[in-house]
């Protein structure tokens, strides 16, 4: 009897150990690390970029929900939300913030000055003072310049080529972009005025609603030839635009190449999807311990020229044979 009791004791403690073991093994097992993603759109229409960034991501040996957590958080075209999204990231203490957009960069720049900051930018962050140079970052902040917003005067360039009687073109900017909007203007009344002889008119839309009556201002003085700025409400709101342009016949070139594929004149510009798949890679370095001070800024070394013909058609435009000869792709 005795050695039955005995024997039910240690059966009994070794189920309590196996019980035990696996439990405290999780326990020891180290946390997820989490990626803070910030952008100040939508969700809508970042379907691509997203897989892009996952790709990069996962070029560094990083999965989402496998070995990483991403928290997105969006300002829904709202940038006044954007600096408690970024403190709510660092009250989260999340070991990554991938800033998607100068405006989402400045908002984590003001949150924290040790997280490690991913970027991607269309501007130049060294005069947006996010580094102190391309080649040696200096500070938690590293990552892609796009700078699709210093390629306003080839855009002008091309679309004097499509519109060669062209004397009025309207320039698009978010007044709630500053930075982006100084350095557009700045950079298309400089090219307007050397050789092109062109008049700049600028136009300010922040909204879905202001874009509209932006359009609706052109009825009654219409201009000969659009640019869109860069910025991320535009491309997110990419249909109504090249929608808008065609209904109001207005010839308009674009940023990315994601407004000439749902119907945008041309555009010219980096590949967002390039860029993001890079900028994903950098969030997965700093994951891995890289300090953002010693990765330099990645800058892109091939732009597309989009021309969109069946909108050039609608239009009543002909394309020159030698731009066509010159791009990089043309949308039948």
């Amino acid at each position: 009897m005795a050695s039955h009791i005995a024997r039910r004791k240690f059966l009994a403690t070794l189920s309590g150990a196996v019980v035990a073991w696996p439990l405290a093994a999780r326990a020891q097992q180290p946390a997820m690390p989490v990626i803070g993603f910030l952008n100040p759109a939508s969700p809508d229409g970042y379907t691509e970029r997203l897989r892009a960034f996952r790709q990069g991501l996962k070029d560094t040996g990083y999965a989402e929900r496998e070995n990483v957590t991403i928290e997105y958080l969006w300002g829904e075209n709202q940038i006044d939300r954007l600096p408690a999204l970024a403190a709510e990231l660092v009250r989260r203490d999340v070991s990554v913030i991938a800033a998607a957009s100068a405006i989402a960069a400045f908002a984590a720049k003001a949150a924290t000055a040790t997280i490690p900051i991913a970027f991607v930018v269309a501007e130049d962050p060294v005069r947006l003072g996010f580094v102190a140079s391309l080649a040696r970052p200096g500070g938690n902040m590293t990552g892609i310049n796009f700078f699709s917003g210093e390629l306003v005067a080839k855009q002008l360039e091309f679309l004097r080529e499509v519109v060669p009687a062209a004397r009025r073109v309207a320039v698009l900017v978010n007044p709630s972009n500053a930075s982006r909007v100084e350095s557009t203007v700045r950079d298309a009344e400089a090219a307007a005025g050397r050789a092109m002889q062109l008049q700049i008119q600028v136009v300010n839309a922040s909204t879905s609603r202001e874009i509209e009556a932006v359009f609706a201002g052109f009825v009654g003085e219409r201009p000969d030839a659009l640019l869109v700025g860069s910025d991320p409400l535009f491309t997110s709101r990419r249909v109504q635009l090249t929608q808008l342009a065609a209904v109001h016949r207005i010839p308009a070139t674009y940023p990315v190449r994601e407004m000439a594929e749902v119907g945008g004149l041309m555009s010219y510009g980096g590949s967002l999807t390039d860029a993001y798949r890079q900028f994903g890679g950098y969030a997965g370095r700093l994951l891995k311990g890289a300090k953002p001070a010693d990765l330099p800024v990645l800058q892109p070394t091939k732009f597309e020229l989009v021309i969109n013909l069946p909108t050039a058609r609608a239009l009543g435009l002909e394309i020159p044979a030698t731009l066509l000869a010159r791009a990089d792709e043309v949308i039948e």
